[in-house]
């Protein structure tokens, strides 16, 4: 049984998330849900970018999402909206639909990893990508005026509901030019699926059935009832590993809720490492149409390692997708993601697609003709810990920062998110949080021994400093 997680409503550039409830400005109520719909029309019409009159919303299956996707339906029609409507869907397939239905944007009802009691309005532009930061800032002052709206009951939208959409996403992939469907289909795989009864227990067996793969379902009801932590992380991943060795399957796959996070296990039930989701995607990838790459500060040094050694150039952006997609789009990147298990594939769209990762990991397993365990042992072993420190809400968390900063000026620093010290084959980054007074400390080496001491010894750093 999970045990139920109570925080305080978040509101940032990105959307709206928060447990759902009526306490208002802890919980994510329904006037809320209203307000920030509403403002995200008024923003789209302030900055002229309604064209077609059209909205895109999907929901993950998580059990308040019929609720709010009702909220979100009614408030949009009200203000004369059109909507197309996927209904339980994937994040990655209502980023594909925004485009390919010109829509002026779209809106996603999930809380990604987070626990069934929370829900959330994630927000796309007409690109079906996430709206940027200076762009949300604009947002979160219209939802800020808590200003009156007067609807005009003669100008009502109206709802289009389209379910196809997941069909068109998985075909989209298997027409990529390097997923090699009938390699897979030769392959004969079997695959046990755990995707914490939400749409991913739609989607991925869609796409694999669709390879000729066997699918063995774990938790693919989508019924919003998680049987485990969503988060596709190791601790929380013991029944798919037993289950994999119990069928004799070729490697287990997870995804999170609404789908964008992919992890896998290996055939003898070891977890492969939500890190190592996107270096043998990239690996697969470069391999075949080398280029740059991009992941964010907080992932695996592994990428580099083996963007390098292909002749490639490896650069890193600051946390969260959006950043990681700006950075690529400046660079021009071929791949890209972020070490929690998200591939971006330009090639197709955008944004953190676990449906296209599998693709990816399993023509480079057909490929190879190696088992996913042989797999893991190409790839360079590195070691994480992630920690963080609680401060009082008077410190200046910016000063403790600093002045860590100034004390290692002698080694390679980035302060592009926090600050980030790479050491020859280790790094220590320490991010700030922007909803509590904490540091998160992140660590990577060689064993993960050298990765908490290095934690701990910056954990020290920061108490010292404050």
């Amino acid at each position: 049984m999970q045990k139920t997680i109570i925080m305080p409503l978040i509101k940032s550039i990105s959307g709206i998330r928060g447990t759902i409830g009526n306490r208002k400005g802890e919980d994510l109520t329904k006037e809320d849900i209203v307000l920030y719909t509403r403002s995200f029309i008024l923003w789209l019409e302030n900055e002229k970018l309604i064209i077609n009159n059209k909205i895109v919303v999907g929901r993950d299956a998580r059990i308040s999402g019929k609720m709010v996707e009702d909220l979100v339906l009614d408030t949009l029609t009200k203000m004369g909206v059109n909507v197309v409507c996927l209904g339980l869907s994937t994040t990655p397939t209502v980023e594909i639909a925004v485009p390919l239905e010109n829509a002026d944007a779209g809106i996603i009802i999930t809380a990604s990893h987070n626990p069934r009691n929370w829900n959330a309005l994630k927000l796309l532009n007409n690109n079906g990508e996430f709206i940027n930061a200076k762009d949300g800032e604009k947002l979160l002052k219209i939802a800020n005026s808590n200003h009156s709206y007067k609807y005009d009951s003669k100008n009502v939208g109206e709802v289009e509901f389209k379910n196809q959409y997941i069909d068109t996403h998985t075909d989209l992939i298997i027409n990529l030019p390097l997923v090699d469907a009938d390699l897979i289909r030769s392959r004969n795989f079997k695959v046990v699926v755990d995707a914490v009864n939400s749409t991913g227990g739609i989607a991925v067996p869609n796409l694999l059935n669709k390879l000729g793969v066997e699918v063995v379902k774990l938790y693919c009801d989508p019924n919003g009832e998680f049987p485990h932590n969503p988060e596709p992380l190791e601790e929380n991943l013991t029944d798919l590993s037993k289950l994999v060795v119990k069928e004799q399957a070729d490697f287990g796959i997870v995804v999170d809720p609404d789908v964008d996070r992919l992890a896998f296990v290996s055939e003898n039930g070891e977890v492969f490492g939500e890190e190592y989701t996107l270096v043998a995607c990239a690996d697969y990838f470069l391999k075949n149409k080398p280029g740059i790459t991009v992941s964010n500060l907080s992932s695996s040094r592994a990428l580099k390692d083996i963007t390098e050694s292909y002749g490639c150039e490896y650069f890193s952006s600051a946390v969260g997708e959006v950043n990681v997609v700006e950075k690529m789009k400046e660079k021009n990147a071929v791949i890209g993601g972020e070490g929690n298990g998200g591939i971006i594939l330009p090639e197709l769209h955008y944004g953190r697609d676990a449906l296209v990762g599998i693709a990816l990991f399993l023509t480079h397993l057909s490929k190879l003709n190696i088992s996913c365990s042989d797999l893991r042992k190409k790839y360079p072993d590195y070691f994480m810990s992630k920690e963080k420190v609680d401060l009082s809400y008077d410190l200046d968390v910016d000063s403790i920062i600093e002045n860590i900063r100034e004390k290692y000026s002698h080694e390679k620093t980035s302060g592009v998110d926090g600050l980030k010290i790479d050491f020859e084959d280790s790094w220590v980054q320490l991010r700030k949080s922007n909803t509590e007074p904490i540091i998160r400390v992140y660590s990577e080496a060689k064993s993960q021994k050298s990765a908490d001491e290095l934690s701990t010894k910056f954990i020290a750093e920061i108490k010292n400093f404050s």
